[in-house]
């Protein structure tokens, strides 16, 4: 209306319960209040239909009025519908506003577009009825309250799981389990035509029709015959063609798969699923089997993220942005995959990409790297017979070991706790830091220049047995493939033929040296950062081309001054050095800037070496030719080509 006059005004709560004329059927209407009704969406003022939407239902409920629902589920107005029987909902339409105007009272005609629900798969409007449902009521037999009472019991990853699972059953209502589809597990119950009761026999025809079911298939409770086969009287019951929801299937997959095979054992030892799955197959499992054995059906449960893209958005096939795996698969290989879901944290949503699946292959080659050196240098080494013991063996040999035991400690528990994400995280930093950056790459030196059989190459050899034998293990479930691959390549004598047979490595000793001890290598690897670096500014400068080709002098006081003296010449296998002299750090030169190391002062002053190269070794030695008969080489390199070797203790 152009000019409306307003004849007066009240609160809607004075008009509660006031009848209103049906505008076209001869009867009255209340009306009622709701707090859905806001006068922020709309007049404040709704037509209210409680046999087709759910707050309406909820509102009329308050007051007492049955819903009343005039559409079958064909989509038609039933039979007895004044005016409109046989019609379909929406070309009814059209119809109402013709009898509307006939009648007069329609006010006005004007088309209008509006959000209206619509199915997400046919994208066509939805109409929604009430309907009579089956439901599990989840107070009558104290279902809540035992399920409650279960939840504490059961170990939840992460723990936050807990707290989500109670508070949804807590405020649930009752379980409607049935769904008006065509397929579907039935629901094989019989009702009489006029009250609705159930059939007296009840149970009794349910496990008939289970039986009839199990012999010729889920389609013969749809055949003709049915009430005949079962003795049911086609004349006075109703067969229900409802099936279950398709959350009591799931929930009750426990009793199907695990109660149906004894050998599985029962309950489950884990439910894994996404975090939406506390309101899905995780509660309705626990209803089931709470009703079904009084208990939960699994002992843990484990809840993950989703996977997102680098935009943090969902994978979704109309955005274009999924990843499939099998593609990640085909480029990268199926471990590549399966390390990237160790390094994501699945307690979160787990970002993935081509830039993070190219990072995960780099962490991937730089573990399968350390095993190919570890592998390659074990090639002819007999545990039967070369393996020394842990006295005989050198102490940087044993603090790899002890290492190692350390990091398997710590690693087990992290399996324990499925904490994934630290055992990626430690394991590519033992393969990168630990082994690749320090005591590998110390190694080398005695592996290629030492004689084959002497205790400082065997001590070496035997530590890598030890760490390989633990390592493979840590990683096989994760990296299946490639531990598999590793696990035929070590020695098969008194061995199972997979991996997946073994448990964890027994045989990595501890470190008991008190001298040598943890925090004297943890020194020793800190100090070999500032030393890298000064060598570096030589090499950068073109003074060096490597670092055998420095010499360096180490100014230093207090607990560092006493490791680096007690390791006396072979603190220049430590430092990969030449030479390396160490001295108090009052006798620095006064223009050489002192740095925090290891809780010391440290200054550390670098040269290029004056002496001649040994072709063997590459060190920079002042022996070098003293042989005639070989002089490229030096003094060191003659003892371990042609007499008893040199001694080594610590490196």
């Amino acid at each position: 209306l152009a000019n409306p006059e307003v004849l007066g005004s009240v609160k809607g709560s004075a008009l509660e319960n006031i009848q209103l004329q049906h505008p076209f059927y001869a009867t009255e209407v209340p009306i009622i209040l709701a707090d859905h009704v806001t006068t922020d969406a709309g007049t404040g003022a709704v037509h209210t239909a409680p046999g087709h939407g759910q707050e309406d239902f909820i509102a009329a409920a308050n007051y007492g009025i049955e819903p009343y629902n005039p559409v079958g589920a064909n989509g038609v107005y039933l039979p007895d519908t004044p005016i409109f029987a046989g019609q379909f909902v929406w070309k009814a339409n059209a119809g109402i506003v013709e009898v509307l105007a006939e009648n007069g009272k329609l006010l006005h005609q004007q088309p209008m577009e509006h959000s209206y629900p619509h199915c997400w798969r046919h994208k066509s409007p939805t109409a929604f009825r009430a309907t009579a449902q089956w439901f599990i009521s989840m107070d009558q037999q104290n279902l809540r309250q035992a399920a409650i009472a279960a939840i504490p019991a059961v170990r939840w990853v992460p723990e936050w799981g807990e707290d989500r699972i109670l508070g949804m059953v807590e405020s649930r209502p009752d379980w409607c389990i049935s769904r008006q589809r065509t397929w579907g597990v039935p629901i094989t119950l019989f009702v009489h035509t006029t009250s609705g009761d159930l059939h007296p026999d009840t149970v009794t025809m349910m496990h008939k029709a289970a039986d009839l079911i199990e012999a010729d298939g889920i389609d013969a409770w749809y055949e003709d015959d049915i009430f005949s086969r079962l003795g049911v009287d086609a004349e006075q019951y109703t067969q229900v063609k409802d099936i279950l929801d398709v959350w009591f299937d799931s929930g009750s997959s426990h009793f199907c798969v695990l109660d149906e095979r004894g050998y599985l054992g029962s309950p489950a030892d884990m439910y894994l699923e996404g975090s939406d799955q506390h309101r899905g197959w995780f509660q309705s499992s626990l209803l089931t089997s709470m009703a079904i054995h009084q208990r939960p059906p699994y002992r843990q449960v484990l809840t993950h993220g989703f996977a997102v893209d680098a935009d943090g958005r969902k994978m979704s096939k109309s955005l274009g942005n999924v990843m499939a795996p099998q593609q990640v698969m085909n480029t990268y290989g199926a471990d590549v995959l399966r390390l990237w879901v160790a390094a994501a944290d699945y307690r979160q949503e787990m970002t993935v990409s081509d830039e993070i699946i190219k990072r995960v292959a780099d962490s991937y080659r730089r573990i399968r790297n350390t095993v190919r050196f570890l592998l390659g240098n074990l090639d002819g080494f007999d545990q039967d017979t070369q393996l020394v013991a842990p006295e005989q063996m050198l102490s940087l040999d044993r603090w790899a070991v002890d290492r190692a035991l350390q990091l398997q400690q710590e690693i087990t528990a992290d399996y324990s706790n499925y904490h994934f994400l630290r055992i990626y995280q430690k394991a590519t930093h033992f393969c990168s830091v630990d082994m690749g950056a320090f005591y590998l790459d110390v190694l080398k030196d005695r592996l290629y220049t030492m004689p084959v059989n002497s205790i400082g190459r065997r001590s070496a050899q035997t530590a890598m047995l030890h760490i390989l034998e633990a390592m493979v293990r840590w990683i096989a479930p994760i990296l299946t493939f490639t531990a598999e691959e590793i696990w035929g390549l070590l020695p098969q004598q008194g061995r199972s033929n997979t991996i997946f047979k073994a448990t964890f490595y027994s045989g990595l000793l501890p470190l008991d040296e008190p001298t040598q001890s943890r925090d004297f290598w943890q020194q020793l690897m800190q100090l070999r950062d500032p030393v890298s670096k000064a060598i570096e500014e030589l090499r950068s400068a073109g003074v060096v081309g490597s670092s055998l080709a420095a010499e360096v002098t180490l100014y230093t006081e207090g607990e560092l001054l006493q490791t680096c003296t007690s390791l006396g010449d072979e603190l220049r296998f430590v430092l990969i050095t030449s030479a390396a002299v160490v001295k108090p750090l009052a006798d620095k030169p006064a223009d050489l800037p002192v740095l925090e190391v290891a809780d010391s002062k440290l200054a550390v002053e670098v040269s290029a070496s004056t002496a001649e190269k040994c072709i063997r070794c590459w060190h920079y030695r002042s022996d070098v030719g003293s042989d005639p008969e070989h002089p490229e080489i030096c003094g060191r390199c003659l003892e371990n080509l042609f007499a008893d070797g040199e001694q080594r203790k610590f490196a």
